[in-house]
This record gives C-alpha cells, structure tokens and sequence, in this order.
C-alpha cells in the first residue's frame, strides 16, 4: 500500500530510481539522493547519471561528501609540489579559508601537503575525475490536484528555465485512469510526468511515463558557464555523501516505537504508537510518544555498541554502500 504521507511517497520513488532509471531510455548507471538542491530551489529526489569508470575513480577519494572548499582545493591541485597560493585559481575570498580547506584535505588524505619554511606546498594524490553525467530533477506529488498542480507549475518552469538539471519530471500516483490533460496543461511541457502504482510493490515496473521530458542540456557546441558547471558538481558531491536513504539523521531511531518496514523492495521508517510512516517533523525527540529505547536492549542480542536504533543506521549504511557497489560495478 502507497503511504499517504508524502515523505513515504517520496522514498518509494527513491528506490523506484535505483531499481529502474532511466524510465523511458533504458538502464543507466545512478545514484539517487533526497532533499538537495541550491538556496534557490530544493529538488525531492535527485538523480546524478555517471559514469562508471569515472566513478570508481571518485571512490578513490572516499565515501564523504568532498565540500566546495575541498573541491576547490582538489581540483587545483598540481602534479608537481607548488606553492598553494601558486597553484590555486584565486577563490574570490580570503586566502585564509583556502589555507584551512588545505588542512583539512590532507587530514582526509585527499591531497599532499608539506612545508618549505613558512609557505605550505600541496601536491596531488590523483587526478578528480569527472564522473557525473547528467543531474535529472524529480518533484513528487502523489495527489496532483489542481491547487498542487499551480504550485509545481512555478517550480518547474524554474527549473526549466535555470537548465541546472538535464531533465526534469513530476513523479505522481496513478489513479487507475490517464492523468488528467487539464492538469497537465498547467505544467511546463519540456518537463516529464512518471505515473507511479506502488500498491503492490516497489520494482521496475511500478512506474510508467505519462509524458517524456525534453533535454535541458546545451545544444551541441555549447557549454554551461564555470560557476553553473561547479554548483552541478557541489549537488553530485552531496548525493554521493549523503544518499536517501539519510532520513535517520533527522529522525529518532533510538525510540523504541521506532521500526524499518519493507515496501517491496524498499525499506521505510514507521512509528508503531503513530501506526504510520512519520515524517521528520513528527519522529523528534518532542513527540509526546518518543520513548528512548531502555539501556537493557543495548546487552541483549544486540551488539555492546548500541541498540536497535544503531542497528537501524548499520543496516541503512550497509545499503548505501551497496548502491555504490552495484552503480560502479557497471558497464
């Protein structure tokens, strides 16, 4: 059963993503991510393209987000030892920040650094590689009535018009009947429109494509400006870190009503005093239900460590890494 909540909702189309992507041109190697975008706009599932070999290469610096600091500093690092201030283009802010990044990416071990006197000298470990492809935007909308079909419009046709993602879709549940054409005259037409049916489970085929949406790519010799091109990388890099599967962040998996529930191929959190999938909102340590699981449950069949909530973290961590594995793992 489709959960009412549009939060379970949008998890659903994340593993929907993993499992099927691309819907209407075929497999594609993608990680998908939640609840990322820029200060402007803020997209509900992210779809990052790559490419496979490139890919592995990124695994080589490590599975945390590399911050547009770091990237500063790992892009522009020489394959000779130089002097940092010689080898990095000017950031347009204060040296001293650059300086700081550089600490921090040796300390991850991402470059090489050492001192000559009192002038810090970097040196690559190896080369970043460009591994994203393409940035595919997903608004989801279960019940795409006409008041949220106002909405999405301006949404959409922003992202249409900033051409920061190649595609954009509105993942929307389906209703046994075609979407209607009066709703769908209110959104942008370059934008796709993904009919989901997750009654019966999470799989390839739980969604189908009411409308295909246009490429938002530049046209052959063109380009997208440099701060365009490193703003698309800042949002791959935090897919890559932080997956969707991060939802325990920002909720209490250390409440003992707290539980993992299967959705088809899908695994979602669900709180058993609410009896339903909670949002971040509601799953906080202010519920009036939030009850820390007891110390007992940390000795008894679960690892010294932590309880059932670190378990639930482990287990969702496990996933993650093994999305990583099977995305780099293709051809």
């Amino acid at each position: 059963m489709t959960p009412d909540a549009e939060f379970g909702y949008e998890l659903l189309v994340c593993r929907y993503a993993e499992l099927a992507w691309h819907p209407s041109e075929g497999s594609r190697p993608a990680l998908v991510a939640r609840q990322l975008g820029t200060k402007d706009r803020r997209w509900d599932t992210v779809v990052i393209e790559v490419d496979p070999a490139a890919f592995e290469r990124r695994r080589e610096f490590g599975d945390r987000t590399i911050d547009s600091d770091l990237l500063h500093v790992i892009r522009g690092a020489p394959a000779e030892w130089a002097f940092y201030r010689d080898a990095l283009p000017h950031p347009g802010y204060p040296w001293r920040y650059v300086r700081q990044a550089v600490h921090r990416a040796a300390g991850r071990d991402l470059i090489e650094k050492r001192r000559d006197g009192n002038r810090i000298e970097i040196r690559r470990k190896r080369p970043y590689p460009d591994w994203v492809e393409r940035i595919v935007a997903v608004e989801n909308k279960p019940d795409l009535n006409r008041s949220a079909a106002d909405r999405l419009a301006d949404q959409l046709d922003h992202d249409v018009e900033t051409a920061l993602a190649d595609e954009a879709w509105l993942a929307t549940e389906t209703t046994g009947e075609r979407v209607e054409p009066a709703l769908l005259r209110e959104l942008p037409v370059e934008a796709g429109i993904l009919a989901t049916d997750f009654s019966a489970s999470v799989d390839a085929d739980a969604g189908s494509v009411a409308w295909h949406a246009t490429d938002l790519a530049p046209g052959e010799g063109e380009r997208r400006d440099p701060e365009t091109e490193t703003l698309r990388l800042e949002i791959a890099e935090r897919a890559y870190g932080k997956g969707w599967r991060s939802f325990h962040e920002t909720m209490r998996p250390d409440c003992r009503h707290f539980e993992l529930r299967r959705e088809g191929r899908g695994l979602v959190p669900y709180c058993a005093a609410k009896e339903k999938i909670p949002t971040a909102r509601e799953c906080s340590g202010s519920c009036p239900d939030f009850s820390p699981e007891p110390p007992q449950w940390r000795t008894k069949g679960w690892p010294v460590e932590g309880g059932p909530g670190k378990g639930f973290k482990r287990v969702l961590a496990r996933r993650r890494e093994r999305e990583r594995d099977r995305v780099e793992s293709v051809e």
